[in-house]
């Protein structure tokens, strides 16, 4: 008998950015380490840039299944992926995603897996799969505060009902009609609210959440009862450390090592937010008032044909003053051996989910600074704040950044006695994540089996087409 017909298998397909692809593998690779069998749906393009991220040792446990766009004239074939993708083409992707649905039937039917699970904006998966007897089950990839504050939010449930009165979003990070948010391509309102929600119903029984429950363990039980579902915690599936490689990154290490224990902040907004020059000046200044060593990692459009040069971008004479105490870098820093390093004391995150898990994994206090280019990244900051992990920075009324606050936070958090606790309070979620390990693997497998039982599938009998 072929030894995958004893195994649970599971197809995966999520949504085609790098951070849910990521979050994707991190826990495809988990799963494998349960035994489990693994087909992993995505397009060409972003399957070329995952397959050398697995190991000889997962390689045997996983299929890549290429999802096939239709073509559409205003999205060129090449387009197949948010990342370098033109802002005005995003509603395009979209709507060849949406129209996908009879080759992705194909695909559930060829491989005939025991379980789908998928992504937030493909709402329409887990019907295709009812359809064909197969389970489906949501996978969230970001934090459990921020749909259950949107559920309630957006149920227009009042202030003082809400468990968390503290958690709360300033008027000018809440979404405009034009802007992009978490939860899909514009803010929701009466008339899309119940599609926006559609994944988290059509979830079958649970939905799986990359957290722990140290950290958000009231929201996911706030959650599960407004859903009338388990919410089940995957972990925060950050990637090994080991895995990243990069050209700078000795240069980078080097310099790191040569600065005192937790006496550098490291500053990334992320791989798709592009600061204004109003915030790149801000912060560049608020880092040099700060009189602590750091890390930032500067991004400029790809393709940008007035890219300026690295000194230009910034005010005049800021290299020659910071001098030593602060190192620049273009693009791309190896951000999980960063965040590990000894030197490391803070990190000033937008707040994108993943950064938050790789800080927290480390035990490094944040120093948060949302954007406005996902509603989560605000959610999260609150949530940072709230449990203790981190500070915000606060903004002006105006939602302008403003140095005065940047180096105020900054020396809280890496330096001043009255910011001991976030940084104790770091480091005891990253002890937590360290001892729980597999722990939340197991529940999930748990959940995964007694799904397939209650929906009377015996894994043995299915024909499996590898």
């Amino acid at each position: 008998m072929d030894t995958k017909q004893k195994r649970i298998r599971v197809l995966m397909f999520p949504w085609l950015a790098h951070g849910h692809i990521s979050s994707f593998l991190e826990l495809a690779k988990k799963l494998m380490n349960q035994n489990l069998y693994v087909y992993f749906c995505s397009t060409a393009t972003n399957l070329d840039s995952i397959k050398p991220k697995i190991s000889p040792n997962h390689s045997l446990s996983i299929q890549f299944i290429e999802f096939k766009l239709p073509l559409l004239p205003e999205l060129p074939s090449y387009h197949d992926t948010t990342k370098g993708l033109p802002t005005h083409l995003l509603n395009a992707l979209f709507k060849a995603v949406e129209m996908s649905g009879d080759g992705f039937a194909t695909i559930l039917k060829t491989h005939n897996p025991d379980l789908l699970i998928y992504d937030l904006h493909q709402p329409w998966a887990p019907t295709l799969a009812s359809s064909l007897n197969i389970p489906a089950i949501f996978f969230y990839t970001a934090s459990a505060a921020g749909p259950f504050f949107a559920f309630h939010a957006w149920k227009k449930l009042k202030r003082e009902e809400f468990p968390s009165p503290e958690f709360y979003i300033n008027d000018y990070f809440m979404p405009t009609k034009s802007s992009r948010n978490e939860f899909g391509r514009t803010p929701p309102d009466s008339s899309n609210t119940e599609k926006i929600f559609q994944p988290f119903k059509h979830s079958l029984d649970i939905i799986l959440v990359k957290s722990f429950r140290e950290l958000e363990g009231k929201y996911m039980d706030y959650l599960s009862i407004l859903l009338n579902k388990k919410v089940v915690p995957t972990g925060p599936l950050v990637r090994d450390a080991i895995e990243e490689h990069h050209e700078n990154e000795k240069e980078i290490l080097e310099w790191l090592t040569k600065k005192r224990k937790a006496s550098t902040v490291f500053v990334s907004f992320g791989s798709e937010y592009y600061l204004s020059n109003k915030e790149r000046e801000a912060i560049a200044e608020g880092l040099e008032l700060s009189e602590v060593n750091f890390i930032w990692v500067l991004r400029f459009p790809v393709g940008d044909k007035d890219k300026p040069k690295l000194e230009e971008a910034l005010p005049e004479g800021y290299l020659e003053r910071i001098g030593e105490r602060g190192l620049m870098v273009e693009d791309w820093a190896p951000q999980a051996k960063i965040l590990q390093h000894s030197s490391i004391g803070g990190f000033v995150s937008h707040c994108g989910w993943s950064s938050v898990m790789e800080s927290l994994k480390f035990g490094v206090p944040i120093i948060a600074m949302p954007m406005r280019m996902h509603i989560d990244q605000p959610w999260n900051a609150r949530l940072v704040q709230d449990v203790g992990v981190g500070v915000e920075v606060k903004r002006g009324k105006d939602g302008s950044i403003e140095r005065e606050e940047i180096v105020k936070v900054i020396k809280q958090v890496v330096g001043e006695k009255d910011g001991e606790n976030i940084r104790n309070k770091a480091r005891e979620m990253s002890n937590n994540i360290k001892i729980k390990r597999d722990e939340e693997m197991d529940e999930v497998v748990q959940e995964f089996n007694q799904i397939l039982h209650k929906a009377g599938l015996k894994v043995h009998d299915k024909k499996v087409n590898v």
